[in-house]
């Protein structure tokens, strides 16, 4: 039986925490690498946060959603866990479509 819709939201948003909450615990995985294998990265969820912000007509900066995603600063995080591309890395992305 499929739930109504406000159960459905909920689901939807536990699985999105959930999500996220993992991707903030394996800072081992670089963002080229999300972007290289599945298309997108922590960077797309918070832009698609502050798409869905804006559309709601919530005021939200793009540090803000990234905060929200990543759990601290961006700049933090990039300056504790992100890692140069490799050129294997850097290749692999090349050939990617591009962000979303």
């Amino acid at each position: 039986m499929a739930p109504d819709d406000k159960t459905r939201i909920e689901l939807e948003a536990a699985v999105y925490r959930r999500l996220v909450e993992h991707l903030r615990k394996r800072t081992d995985v670089q963002n080229i690498d999300l972007m290289n294998l599945a298309g997108f990265c922590r960077n797309c969820l918070s832009n698609w946060m502050k798409d869905a912000a804006d559309a709601k007509g919530v005021p939200m900066t793009k540090d803000e959603s990234r905060a929200a995603v990543y759990g601290m600063p961006y700049d933090e995080w990039r300056r504790r866990h992100q890692k140069e591309a490799s050129a294997e890395q850097k290749a692999a992305f090349a050939k990617q479509a591009g962000h979303q």
